[in-house]
């Protein structure tokens, strides 16, 4: 897979290159790191969300836990030593006071934050990094986008 600069499109045709992409991805991220991930429903986000996070897990030899999306619970919380990530999961959240209550962003000094369906969020946070997941060739084929990362 060659290396990726802002903007590049990635090809994510097969559920192997997003775990190399999520690989590449895990040696990256650091705490304050806040992630967007934008896309359509099935296009690959909470697939390459769980890969990131079983391989920081893999990587500080903790067990690897099952990752899902939180939609009906909007926040999932994974430890991996001194760093939290918080996955939330914004589809089911209608308006800009909701998402306000969450307190998205209060501890991000201290954490990986991972938001899927982030378009009603209204502030642009510090060290934003933005996934642009989408289809290609009729459904046939997937890729993103990545700004505010190189890889």
């Amino acid at each position: 897979m060659p290396i990726a600069t802002n903007s590049d499109k990635i090809d994510l045709s097969s559920e192997n290159k997003t775990e190399e992409l999520a690989n590449k991805v895990s040696k990256k991220l650091k705490p304050g790191d806040i992630i967007f991930l934008y896309g359509e429903m099935g296009v690959g986000k909470t697939t390459f969300i769980r890969y990131l996070i079983n391989k920081l897990q893999k990587e500080n030899n903790l067990e690897q836990t099952e990752i899902t999306s939180p939609t009906f619970n909007l926040l999932n919380e994974y430890q991996i030593n001194k760093v939290k990530i918080d996955h939330y999961d914004l589809f089911r959240i209608k308006s800009v006071d909701e998402v306000k209550n969450l307190g998205l962003f209060e501890d991000s000094l201290n954490s990986i934050t991972l938001i899927e369906w982030p378009e009603i969020i209204e502030e642009t946070p510090k060290n934003l990094i933005e996934f642009n997941f989408n289809y290609e060739k009729n459904h046939q084929t997937r890729s993103v986008q990545i700004k505010g990362l190189n890889l």
